[in-house]
């Protein structure tokens, strides 16, 4: 098991990092901005269930042969960057509301979590944090290496998951608020179309 000093640690790290504004909470955000708190959370937990996947890659070493493949790494990556740009494609062009209050991007909880889940398995960024930074509070003398990361994975994606949902509630709100506005109503799919688009861009563009 891992020892109480070096959980905290990484406990402390953790929370450092989930709650500095990245691409997962600003999908976070656009979602619940656009959609209500119910969409923004349902994100969030799609988010929490791909970086479950992103533990087990690295648990199994799937996270490794990305990290050592180019070829593979851009392919994820590429894929990535296409799913989210064409998320944002849709929220553009899609017809805005004509009724102050309703939602500017109008999507279940259910499909929105799914489209969560999907954009960040192929973030392969993700899963090379996951492979660098899991492994640093490992210790063999703690017993069994696969326990440990499964662990810590497990704390991550809680506390993630924590950060999410706290985004997503203040984002929700807002997001009510603006809805009222006619001129804010027209504009705000628009908007968070271009988040996704500059989010795919961003991650088609980056290196390993």
């Amino acid at each position: 098991m891992i020892d109480t000093t070096t959980l905290l640690t990484f406990i402390a790290i953790v929370l450092g990092f989930v709650f500095i504004p990245g691409p997962a909470t600003l999908l976070t955000i656009a979602r619940a901005t656009g959609s209500g708190t119910k969409v923004g959370i349902a994100t969030g937990a799609g988010i929490a269930c791909g970086d479950v996947v992103h533990t087990v890659m690295a648990i199994v070493g799937l996270s490794a042969i990305i990290a050592t493949s180019a070829l593979l790494f851009s392919l994820i990556k590429y894929a990535g960057a296409a799913y989210l740009i064409y998320l944002g494609l849709r929220a553009i062009l899609a017809k805005a509301p004509g009724v102050p209050g309703q939602a500017a991007l109008p999507v279940t909880a259910g499909k929105a979590f799914r489209q969560a889940i999907l954009a960040e398995v192929l973030n392969p960024k993700t899963a090379l944090f996951f492979l660098a930074f899991l492994p640093q509070f490992v210790q063999l003398e703690n017993g069994s290496v696969a326990l440990q990361l499964a662990i810590l994975g497990t704390v991550f994606v809680l506390l993630g998951l924590l950060s999410t949902v706290v985004f997503a509630l203040g984002a929700g709100q807002l997001g009510n608020l603006l809805r009222r506005n006619a001129a804010v109503l027209k504009w705000q799919g628009k908007v968070i179309g271009t988040l996704y688009c500059a989010l795919g861009l961003r991650l088609a563009l980056q290196e390993r």
